[in-house]
């Protein structure tokens, strides 16, 4: 498995120091435990690191996948999707505001017609125009979202583990899960069947750790 310059350098540290905590290990990269903490996680799923209470993070010799990642390897994304949420391209900015928070979410998928996805639009998309000087009530959610090609997303069929590592490494809260399919004209095009979620890999951790 391929990691950032980041979980590279982090995977360097532990090793030359044995054991050492989180809140060092963000000290000598000059960052706050917070940021660091999504690779600290993906590290150890992947069986990397292994975390100790009152001990800290210390390098696996045994470079075999642990439990938990052989676990995640086999299973797939189409299990713990959640129900998509989404938006038309002409919906207004303030009908994605109102959507986003009586849904709960961090982001909306964009949808064309038979649910073609077209891009996605995130909290911050909405704090930004809301600081601008435009009608949010007139402007379509399509002058601002991120549009295609530019989106992360993942299949029914990917490992769990696949798609939590770019939750990580792409610092998005969500991933549309998508079918894709080649259209009349030849455009590829990809329907949006679902959503997978940090909350979903959340979820999965429990679970996981209830059963063993």
């Amino acid at each position: 498995m391929e990691w950032t310059e980041r979980q590279q350098r982090i995977v360097e540290i532990v090793k030359d120091s044995g054991s050492i905590t989180g809140e060092k290990i963000a000290a000598m990269l000059n960052l706050t435990r917070a940021t660091l903490r999504p690779d600290l996680t993906v590290l150890t799923m992947s069986g990397v690191l292994v975390a100790r209470p009152r001990v800290g993070y210390s390098y696996r010799e045994d470079l075999g996948p642990s439990p938990i990642m052989e676990r995640m390897l086999q299973l797939r994304v189409c299990a713990f999707k959640s129900m998509p949420v989404t938006v038309l391209e002409d919906a207004s900015i303030y009908e994605a505001t109102v959507a986003m928070f009586t849904q709960n979410v961090g982001s909306l998928t964009v949808v064309g017609t038979d649910r073609v996805l077209l891009g996605m639009i995130s909290r911050k998309d909405i704090m930004k125009a809301s600081l601008g000087k435009i009608d949010l009530q007139q402007v379509p959610v399509g002058v601002i979202m991120t549009r295609m090609p530019n989106i992360y997303m993942t299949t029914l069929d990917e490992p769990v583990l696949s798609a939590a590592k770019k939750l990580v490494q792409h610092q998005v809260d969500s991933l549309p899960v998508v079918e894709g399919y080649v259209d009349e004209s030849g455009n590829e095009c990809y329907e949006v069947v679902g959503r997978f979620t940090k909350t979903n890999v959340t979820k999965l951790f429990v679970e996981i750790a209830e059963t063993r």
